[in-house]
Parts: C-alpha cells; structure tokens; sequence
C-alpha cells in the first residue's frame, strides 16, 4: 500500500506540474530546468561527438519541451518523455555528423596539464585527499579508458547501455525512451556490454592493478 500511494502521489505531482507548464509557468519552467538539465547535459555528453554540442543539444531540447509541453498527453512519465526528446535530438545530430562533419576535429572542453598529459575533467580532479597519487591516477586513467571504449561501441546498443548502466534506467523505461520492447533492451544490453568488454580488454597488454569498470556490468 505504501509503495501504491507514493506512486499515486508521483503521479498527483508530476498531473499538477505539467499543468502549470501548459500554462507557461515561468516557476514551473526553472524547476524543470534546474531538476533535468545536468542528467540531460549527461546523457548528451556520453551520446554526441563532443561536449561543445551536448551543451548545445541540451538547450534545444529544453526548447522542445517548452514548445512541446501541450502536445504532452501522459501516454508516459514527464521524465521518459523529456528524455525520448533528447534521444531524438541525440540521433538527429549524429545524422548530421555522418553527413557534413567527418571530417571536423571535435573539440572537448577539458584540461590539459601543464606536463602534457591526456587532458582530464574538472570532476576527475576532484579526488578523495585520502587516495594515494598512484590510486587517483588508476582510477582517472580507468575512467579515461572506459570513456573512450564506451564512445566507439555502435549504436544503438551505446546508448542503451548509457541509459541502463550509466543513467541507472530501469528496463521498462529505457525500452520506452527508445521505442523497443523489454528484449530489444536486453539484447542490445547483452550485445554492448559484450562489445565494451572486448574494447576494454584489448585497449591495453594488461589492466593496471585494481582497475575496476564503473558500469554495472551485469544485467539486473
């Protein structure tokens, strides 16, 4: 009963929010806004070439969301719908790259140590002050890797292990952003992870000790 009245109230939240959006909300835009703009920001930056257009991409989609919000009939969550929105917009751009932009070097927004290193995020450098320098440097190398294979697994089977492994998706909701059924999901699951796997092992003569795979690997 308790999991069924938070479900009800979920539901009476998300009635009431979409209404005041369709009545153009400036509110209820800025919370929408502020709660979905990092995981969309996310999501786009693991699914496009670089960060410069998943920063671009994620603008857009707000826009669609704002042009869009009255066709919003709740055939799905706010929340599937928003991201099925940033999926075709993710698609739409790949398109476009395959087209007109193969031969453009991509451009990320990282840092580049002052020794010339590989370039790494802002967030990488954020590291617990307990780890020893060679623990921050496996695990920014394991992440830099895992980043690099994740990006040269085909699609569709890469961002539907973005969606699954990285978003944390149930499968219900991934086949529903997608447009597949629950064993499309897991096929391509099965598929990419395989994919990603090989990439990994192959990348390198041997891990480094104590180099783990962030993603959840095995099928939940």
């Amino acid at each position: 009963m308790g999991n069924l009245a938070g479900a009800l109230t979920l539901h009476a939240e998300e009635t009431a929010l979409v209404g005041e959006l369709r009545a153009g909300s400036e509110e209820a835009f800025a919370w929408l806004i502020a709660h979905y703009h990092q995981p969309i920001y996310s999501l786009l930056a693991r699914t496009v070439r670089n960060r410069a257009d998943a920063a671009d991409l994620t603008q857009e989609v707000f826009v669609k969301v704002f042009r869009g919000i009255k066709g919003f009939h709740g055939d799905s969550s706010l929340r599937t719908w928003i991201y099925r929105i940033a999926l075709r917009e993710a698609a739409n751009q790949h398109r476009w790259w395959m087209r007109h932009g193969q031969q453009e070097v991509p451009i990320e927004q990282e840092i580049t140590p002052c020794d010339g290193k590989t370039p790494v995020r802002v967030a990488d450098m954020l590291v617990d002050p307990s780890e020893s320098p060679y623990d921050a440097a496996v695990r920014v190398e394991s992440r830099a890797r895992l980043e690099r294979a994740l990006r040269q697994v085909p699609e569709p089977y890469r961002t539907t292990m973005i969606l699954r492994d990285v978003e944390g998706f149930v499968y219900e909701e991934v086949a529903a952003m997608q447009g597949v059924n629950l064993g499309t999901v897991k096929s391509r699951l099965v598929r990419g992870r395989a994919c990603l796997r090989k990439l990994l092992t192959s990348s390198l003569p041997a891990a480094a000790p104590g180099m783990k795979l962030s993603l959840r690997e095995e099928a939940r």
